[in-house]
């Protein structure tokens, strides 16, 4: 699901990539390459955190942003899901990410179960998802990637993309597991014309680099080319300047 970054949103991302890449442009200057990693993670971290949510981004000019459009999303289709009587599960790789969402669940008076790195009961929280106390499951991808039997669930939502396809095909696997009866849906929200749709460009592209980018890695940084830059930090795409980057896989059901 492509979302549109608008207003004052889309505002906080071009000064978030303004900032980082410059600051990425020094140390490229300074370092060099291979002794630029943990800056240029840095920069895609913070990118990556603008368009998931501008309440991630520790910056002034991102506490007053009103536009927040993966979250409008989900606010305008989860409820519409539940309805439906479908069970979802929610992953996000930040689990402050899932903190503003399970506040908002809270306040919708929406049940939920949830599991980051620091929940102490996880079977208690995966009972009452199987059991149908709860209706969405809210999950951190590196906590809830494996060891979960999580059948009870239809939809699958990876709220921010994980650059590693087996991390996230391990995640959505859990609602496939053996006692599965139904179809599964998968959405993956994708903020479109920004680092996440160029990333997923580069990974169809360098597909070891780019796991190697979001999973924090980066071990061979002269696999990075200064044209990959480049295309990371460019501009804010729309229009069929957005299409240029790659197309956006859509997902199927599947059984």
């Amino acid at each position: 699901m492509r979302v549109t970054l608008d207003g004052d949103q889309r505002d906080l991302y071009e000064t978030v990539r303004v900032t980082m890449e410059s600051r990425v442009r020094e140390e490229l200057r300074a370092r060099g390459l291979n002794r630029s990693t943990i800056a240029i993670l840095d920069a895609l971290l913070k990118l990556r955190q603008a368009v998931t949510d501008p309440r991630l981004v520790k910056l002034e000019a991102a506490r007053n942003v009103q536009g927040n459009a993966k979250f409008e999303w989900l606010q305008g289709n989860l409820p519409q899901m539940l309805e439906e009587g479908r069970r979802v599960l929610i992953f996000s790789g930040f689990a402050t990410l899932l903190g503003h969402l399970e506040q908002w669940l809270r306040e919708e008076g929406t049940p939920y179960s949830m599991i980051t790195g620091q929940t102490q009961d996880r079977q208690t929280q995966i009972d009452r998802f199987q059991n149908g106390d709860t209706h969405v499951f809210l999950i951190t991808l590196k906590a809830g990637g494996v060891g979960l039997n999580l059948t009870a669930a239809d939809t699958v939502i990876h709220y921010d993309p994980w650059w590693n396809p087996a991390a996230e095909d391990q995640a959505t696997d859990r609602a496939y597991r053996i006692g599965q009866d139904k179809p599964v849906f998968v959405y993956k929200l994708i903020a479109a014309g920004s680092v996440e749709e160029r990333i997923l460009d580069l990974q169809s592209r360098k597909a070891t680099l780019a796991r190697g980018i979001l999973d924090g890695g980066l071990s061979e940084a002269t696999q990075l080319t200064t044209h990959d830059l480049d295309r990371l930090f460019a501009p804010l795409a729309d229009g069929d300047d957005a299409l240029e980057i790659g197309p956006v896989a859509s997902e199927a059901p599947g059984s």
